[in-house]
This record gives structure tokens, C-alpha cells and sequence, in this order.
């Protein structure tokens, strides 16, 4: 079964050799000198396109940098390495190279208003509470990225899989959070980047290992070869809980929402021209915004229609039209 697999998911006539596929994943071999030059310069380079794109909200310039950020490479050769047993000192580059990429969003953030809402813009907002289905993309795309390295007729796909995976703007996130002392932002973009990282290498290792790139160091290692793909998996579970929990919680806080913008739409049910236009939650309040030319009702019947709607305790804002704010209470109180 596993030979037909490997037949069909990369033919013999396509399948490139160990060495060429070594010569592309570990920057310790050949030309080591060019070949490290090469890395470090387009990692600067796409660090400062990067954060250029975070910090002005620009999707396009975020995607440019991720199309030449070469953060993936070393990472593929971990995962070569782990099938092969060898230690090719990529780990040691992936450490150096996040902690460069970090540098450089803390130092473009110091351009930012010290009052500035982080969470206002998209690039940093989107970076900063991972899913659990982020973690199944970037799974999806590590087997995607090694099976494009080690066919060599699917080469052009590689710029596809370099947007697919976020590698370098979590981690560019991460030093603008931390720039500006947002330490739980920074946490969440760092979580981003590990389970991309963990997906990557774990994919990487499984396709590599399915098209016997590490048969023969398996046949040397013996049983104890299984060591690395235990140990991957167990990471892979540590980053998976966590992003299994965050994804529970944003699916309850988006029901909670939808319920408090029902009851708040039967609170101004009798308001002529009233609408809700939102509900968000925000630092563990929930704020509702309204829209209407006249009076609010009392707020005290709000509360009372989100009593067994939302857990009690939960403060509540009215935002109203012309700057209005009225702090409405807790649910349950």
C-alpha cells in the first residue's frame, strides 16, 4: 500500500534525489557561504517588507513578503534531517532567524503613536488569535511544501505554498505587540508561528519519510529511529490544545454575541427607526452599539433579556449614536 501511495503521489520519472533535494534544504552543504548569504538577505529584506505591511495594514505588501521570505527552507531541512538522523544545524538557523524577524517588528513599531489601538488593524488582529483551522492549514500546506520539493515538476506551486504558510508576519507581530508591551498579542502571534512551524516540519517529515528519502537511516537507527516522530507528535499536541481551546472560545463568545444582538434588537423593538448595528466583545464586556434618532429605553430590560443568554457577570456597554455611552450593568446583577 505504501509503495502505491508513493507511486502515485511522486513517480519515479518526477522523483528528485536525495542529494538534490539536500543541496536545496540544508544551507550547511555546497556552497555553504553563498548559500547563507542568500538567506540572510532576503530574511532581512522580507522582515522589512513585512513589517512595512503590518504596520500600514497592507495585504498586498504582507503577501510580497511572504512570496521571498526563505524561512521555510531551513525549516523543510529539519524535517529532512529528522528523517535522515542527521543534524544539518538548521534548528540552530530557524532560532536566529525568528529572533531577527522579531528584532524588526519591535523596531518599526517605535514609529507607532504610543496610544495606538493594535487590535484596529487587520494584519495584527488576524495574526493574534489563532484556530484550530489554522493549524490544519498549515498542515495541509507542509505536505503540499515537501511533496513540491521533491517532485520536479510542480515547482511553480511553491510561491502559492510560501502565501499559504505565515511564517515570517506572525513573527513580525510578535515584535510589534511586544514593541508596544501588548504581551498577550505577542503570545498569540508566537502560538500562530509555532503550530505553522510544528505543521511544517511534521508534514515535511511524514511525506519525506512516505517517499523513502530516510529508508536507509532507518534501516541503520532500527527502532529507535521512531523517536523523532514521537517526540514531533507530542509538540504537535502541545500547540494543538491550545488552539483547540481558542477556537471553542471564539465559537462561544460569536454565540454569545449573536444573542445579545437578538435581545438587544427586541429591546428596541418598540423605538421607532432604532437599530443594532453591532456587538462586540471586548476585555470581557460586551459592547452593544445602537443606532436610533430618539431616547433609549430603560437599559434595565436589556439586562433583562440577556439574563440566560450570556453567562451572568458579564458587564454591558450601550454604545448609542451622537457619542453616547451608557455603561447598562452586569447580566445577572
Amino acid at each position: 500500500m505504501l509503495r502505491g501511495v508513493r507511486a502515485r503521489v511522486l513517480p519515479t520519472s518526477q522523483r528528485r534525489s536525495l542529494d538534490e533535494l539536500a543541496q536545496d534544504l540544508d544551507l550547511s552543504a555546497g556552497d555553504t557561504r553563498a548559500k547563507r548569504s542568500a538567506f540572510w538577505t532576503m530574511l532581512t529584506l522580507s522582515s522589512v517588507i513585512a513589517s512595512g505591511g503590518v504596520l500600514t495594514d497592507s495585504t498586498a505588501t504582507v503577501i510580497g513578503a511572504m512570496i521571498i521570505a526563505p524561512l521555510s527552507t531551513p525549516i523543510m531541512g529539519i524535517a529532512l534531517g529528522s528523517v535522515q538522523r542527521r543534524r544539518i544545524g538548521a534548528a540552530r538557523i530557524v532560532l536566529l532567524a525568528c529572533l531577527l524577524v522579531i528584532a524588526a517588528g519591535m523596531l518599526f513599531s517605535q514609529g507607532l503613536p504610543s496610544d495606538y489601538d493594535l487590535l484596529s488593524n487587520n494584519q495584527i488582529a488576524s495574526r493574534t488569535s489563532p484556530g484550530l483551522m489554522d493549524l490544519i492549514a498549515a498542515l495541509a500546506t507542509g505536505f503540499a511544501g515537501a511533496v513540491a520539493l521533491a517532485r520536479r515538476d510542480v515547482a511553480a506551486v511553491l510561491p502559492g505554498v510560501a502565501i499559504a504558510i505565515s511564517l515570517v508576519p506572525p513573527l513580525v507581530v510578535a515584535g510589534v505587540c511586544l514593541g508596544h508591551l501588548a504581551w498577550w498579542l505577542a503570545l498569540g502571534a508566537l502560538v500562530l508561528f509555532v503550530s505553522n512551524f510544528f505543521a511544517l516540519v511534521f508534514g515535511g517529515m511524514v511525506v519525506f519519510a512516505t517517499l523513502g528519502y530516510g529508508a536507509e537511516a532507518d534501516k541503520t537507527a532500527g527502532r529507535p529511529a521512531r523517536r523523532a516522530y514521537v517526540a514531533m507528535s507530542m509538540l504537535f499536541a502541545v500547540v494543538f490544545v491550545p488552539l483547540t481551546a481558542n477556537t471553542a472560545f471564539t465559537l462561544l463568545i460569536n454565540a454569545w454575541t449573536g444573542h445579545a444582538k437578538v435581545a438587544a434588537q427586541q429591546w428596541l423593538a418598540n423605538e421607532p427607526d432604532a437599530s443594532v448595528t453591532s456587538v462586540d466583545a471586548v476585555s470581557q464586556t460586551l459592547y452593544i452599539h445602537v443606532r436610533t434618532p430618539g431616547d433609549l429605553p430603560p437599559v434595565q430590560g436589556l439586562l433583562d433579556r440577556l439574563e440566560g443568554e450570556i453567562p451572568n457577570g458579564v458587564p454591558i456597554v450601550v454604545d448609542a449614536t451622537r457619542g453616547r455611552r451608557i455603561e447598562a450593568g452586569t447580566v445577572g446583577d
